[in-house]
């Protein structure tokens, strides 16, 4: 269990808790040279950075985004998707050679 702090957050005390995380010594490396560039501590940057991923609205998938996306060159997939589905499996499968 992490150790416990009391911060004054807002007029409000808020409890932190302590946690160690690992990062590769080149990402740390950049962490802190932007960190010391925004004026703050590490920790406080890492602490932020959470904040804001929390805090940002989820991105919800837009399904109409994957429509016309291209030129089917008039085939008709709906139609015709057992045949092309049994193309497109046939010619990534190796075929085998008589002799």
């Amino acid at each position: 269990m992490g150790l416990l702090n009391l911060s004054m957050w807002n007029d409000g005390a808020i409890m932190m808790v302590r946690t160690q995380i690992s990062l590769e010594n080149e990402l740390q490396r950049r962490a802190r040279q932007r960190a010391s560039e925004s004026g703050v501590s590490f920790a406080e940057y890492v602490r932020r950075l959470v904040a804001r991923d929390l805090t940002r609205p989820e991105m919800q998938a837009d399904v109409t985004r994957v429509f016309d996306l291209g030129f089917s060159g008039a085939s008709d997939v709906a139609r015709n998707k057992d045949s092309m589905l049994a193309e497109a499996f046939g010619a990534s499968s190796p075929k085998k050679r008589r002799k």
